[in-house]
């Protein structure tokens, strides 16, 4: 019997210690029992505690650098004096609704991907440690491989990132980090060490993990709890961020910014309840014996009574503090709600958290609508206070969209081009349909014959839903009635509205014309532009209709780089001098903007810059096409090499010598230009769409009148066709055009005024012979300079003489000793 007697003093000294180490997981874990519920996935297991406390990288771990833009993202992160730091709660929470859409979607067509158990419930967890200053956002979404994190979360920068930083480095907002697909990192504004533990279905758990310190490292997941599937974020805060670690706060900014996330949102939140507990025995003999002494008289069926009543035990309530899963997001999807019954800050809120758009600006506009009939279905679109940064990059070639499918309550996609044309894909909204299959792919669900139906309801609301922003706006309408006035000063929030709307989507209306020509004409009463007349303001199509003058039949317009620019065209001089409104086009894509709109309400569409121009009948132009013909004729024979068609006497020209038009289906100056400046351009291509240019003169002008009295003077003269030659480049440039050689113009000019110079010196100075008074006698003074004073006087004469301003400009430029050795 001795022999056992060490041993079993051992045993009991062990069992003694092991009774004596908390655990604080099992605890919650009764807690959690207690209260009903069994989930204690987050409950932090003994054999992982250590690990995490010690914010050192797993020596078994493989070690990646971050790709440069990352880190330089995480540079302006974890140095930023950026106040608000709750965006890492809502981007988190953001991140995980969009892994369960992702697995809730796949599981429409294999619901075994799911799982069993609490795999299949999509829910988002969050979860706080006050002792370790953990803080865990949990959720059971599609998970990441290996490779997936090291894709999306350190070497690979999505397209987001580079234009992010540039974005803050032009004094950007970080509130808007979600927009540009980089939300995860925003967790360094509060934490110093991050750990992200995935599991997907077709890989083993990892675990990433970093200090923030330009690297990064991943590892096989051996010492956490089986995730089953899904993601667990776990931030270690910083000692500044200990607010993150109170439940009020974490329930505020869920409901702040997450309140209509898809999915339930829960909190593991403490609570206190009163418990029944037995009473000791010390304080229950007290409390007798207090009673008694109190007690100064007591009948004898009393006691009788009592002493035959069964004893009850005596118990006492106390605050006990249990846990349990609270849920945080219980509001009902807004868009299956009555528009009638939502206010004007919910559709605000929910704006932001459909579109990760967390600024202080309010949606436009915004239409909540029901379609019935074959197709029913219920929808909810946004018009965004500023457009994306990438909007209209690869415009073409990409799959952006910004409104997101559902099909009964269930997420499907936000990549259907069929639901709204690119041009509107700049909207921000969701559809949710009864009618369209549930358990279908989505190669299928693309070729549904409802989304036809779908897309053209949506087209219809959406335009209906950007007019209505016009029609509120009061500085929409130049003639107002004394009661509209009165309504828009009661409502100066939807004041320059539409101003605002055009500047950021105007292009989009713009390529909506050119695009869908069902409905080009709708499209057309949106356009907004600048005119001669708008005064700087922008002016719509009805407003330029109901300002014309009586009898004209086209609508006027020019094409140019710049407002400025364009106010100077010679093209304006005639049509400005007889009070016609000119519009301006000045953004590149309104080159291709006019081939497509041809007319507007019966008004023909006229480019002022081409062939086709009438401005009435002139009496005058038969007699002054006779006086002319000579020189028009010589002129094109002369310029044959220059692509020039026909020589013409124009209508539209006041102070300008001539012009050069192109053909009415040719392109303009301006299209030439553009068409130049492309990479892949095809110069046969150009030659053939650039067309034959006319050269327009004006036959009131001296220039015009004194070269046709040289041509039929001299044709053969040389400084004639020189001179005819340097015109027509003249007017190529003030018309928007630009020259084959830059350099012969001013070789040319040159070259002139040598010969006119020349000729002017050597003929003698012709005086009249009338009487002059005699002229006091001046003092002399010594010559300056090597040109002597008849030789300037000479010079003045021909200047005087010539009625050329091009040829003075150039003239005047060259110092008189140049000429004259």
């Amino acid at each position: 019997m001795r022999k056992w007697a060490i041993p079993s003093a051992l045993l009991l000294l062990l069992l003694l210690l092991l009774s004596t180490i908390p655990d604080q997981g099992r605890k919650l874990h009764a807690n959690a029992e207690e209260s009903g519920d069994s989930d204690d996935e987050l409950a932090d297991p003994p054999r992982e505690a250590e690990s995490i406390s010690r914010k050192t990288l797993r020596s078994n771990a493989e070690k990646f650098e971050f790709q440069a833009e990352v880190s330089r993202l995480m540079d302006i992160i974890i140095n930023s004096l950026y106040s608000n730091k709750d965006i890492f709660l809502r981007e988190l929470i953001s991140n995980a609704s969009d892994a369960l859409d992702k697995i809730r979607f796949l599981s429409l067509t294999n619901k075994e991907i799911l799982g069993e158990g609490d795999n299949t419930k999509l829910e988002i967890l969050i979860k706080l440690d006050k002792e370790k200053k953990i803080l865990s956002i949990r959720d059971r979404g599609i998970g990441m491989t290996k490779e997936d994190l090291i894709k999306n979360l350190g070497t690979i920068a999505k397209s987001g990132t580079s234009a992010f930083v540039e974005k803050m480095q032009t004094g950007g907002d970080l509130n808007l980090i979600g927009q540009f697909g980089v939300g995860f990192y925003s967790v360094y504004l509060v934490a110093d060490y991050v750990e992200v533990l995935s599991k997907h279905n077709d890989d083993i758990q990892y675990v990433w993990e970093s200090k923030a310190d330009g690297s990064f490292a991943i590892s096989e997941d051996t010492w956490n709890e089986p995730l089953g599937r899904g993601t667990e974020i776990r931030l270690h805060l910083r000692d500044e961020a200990k607010e993150y670690l109170e439940e009020d706060k974490l329930k505020e900014l869920v409901k702040k910014y997450s309140q209509f996330i898809n999915f339930p949102i829960y909190l593991w939140a403490s609570k206190e309840v009163d418990v029944e507990v037995p009473s000791d025995e010390d304080e229950s003999t007290e409390s007798s014996e207090e009673e008694e002494s109190s007690e100064t008289t007591s009948s004898e069926d009393e006691e009788t009574e009592e002493e035959g009543a069964d004893k009850k035990p005596k118990t006492k309530t106390v605050k006990e503090t249990t846990y349990e899963w609270e849920v945080l997001n219980d509001m009902k999807a807004i868009w299956l709600r009555n528009p009638k019954e939502v206010t004007d800050e919910e559709y605000s809120k929910f704006y932001h958290t459909l579109a990760k758009d967390f600024g202080d600006e309010k949606p436009l506009a915004w239409s909540h609508f029901t379609a019935e009939g074959d197709v029913e279905f219920k929808a909810l679109l946004f018009v965004p206070p500023k457009a994306p940064h990438d909007l209209y990059e690869s415009y073409y070639n990409s799959n952006k969209s910004n409104l997101k499918l559902y099909v009964r309550r269930v997420f499907i996609s936000d990549e259907f081009d069929e639901l709204l044309p690119k041009y509107l894909s700049f909207l921000k909204g969701l559809v949710d349909s009864d009618t369209l299959p549930l358990n279908v792919s989505r190669e299928m669900l693309q070729q549904h014959s409802s989304l036809k139906t779908i897309k053209k309801k949506l087209i219809r609301k959406a335009l209906d839903m950007i007019r209505k922003i016009a029609d509120e706006d009061p500085d929409e309408f130049s003639n107002k009635d004394k009661t509209d006035d009165e309504k828009s000063s009661e409502n100066d929030e939807k004041k320059g509205q539409y101003a605002k709307f055009w500047n950021e989507f105007g292009k989009s209306i713009k390529l909506g014309i050119i695009e869908d020509a069902t409905n080009r004409n709708r499209l057309a009463k949106l356009l907004r532009f600048e005119s001669t007349k708008s005064e700087g303001k922008l002016a719509s199509l009805d407003e330029y209709i109901s300002r014309m003058k009586p009898g004209q039949k086209d609508i006027f317009y020019i094409t140019g780089t710049s407002k400025e620019q364009l106010e100077k065209s010679p093209f304006l001089e005639r049509l400005t001098k007889k009070n016609y409104e000119v519009i301006f086009f000045t953004d590149p894509v309104d080159e291709y903007l006019m081939q497509y709109l041809m007319d507007y309400e019966d008004k023909k569409f006229q480019n002022v810059s081409k062939e086709g121009l009438k401005l009435g009948k002139d009496s005058k132009l038969k007699d002054l096409k006779e006086s002319f013909k000579e020189l028009t004729d010589w002129w094109k024979n002369a310029l044959s090499s220059e692509n020039v068609d026909s020589v013409k006497i124009s209508n539209r020209l006041d102070n300008t010598p001539c012009v050069v038009v192109t053909s009415k289906y040719g392109w303009s100056a301006n299209m030439e230009k553009i068409m130049q400046s492309q990479t892949l351009s095809d110069a046969s291509k150009q030659a053939y769409m650039r067309g034959k240019r006319v050269l327009e003169i004006n036959p009131r002008h001296p220039i015009i009148k004194e070269l046709r009295d040289k041509v039929a003077k001299d044709s053969e003269d040389e400084s004639v066709k020189q001179t005819a030659r340097l015109i027509y480049q003249t007017a190529l440039m003030e018309s928007g055009f630009t020259l084959n050689d830059p350099k012969s113009s001013p070789r040319a000019s040159t070259s002139l005024c040598r010969r006119a110079s020349t000729s002017a010196l050597t003929q003698p100075l012709r005086r009249k012979t009338t009487q002059r008074k005699p002229r006091p006698k001046r003092r002399t003074q010594p010559q300056r300079g090597p040109m002597p004073i008849l030789q300037t006087r000479r010079l003045n004469i021909l200047l005087k003489r010539t009625n050329c301003r091009l040829f003075k400009s150039c003239f005047c430029r060259f110092e008189p000793f140049r000429f004259f050795p």
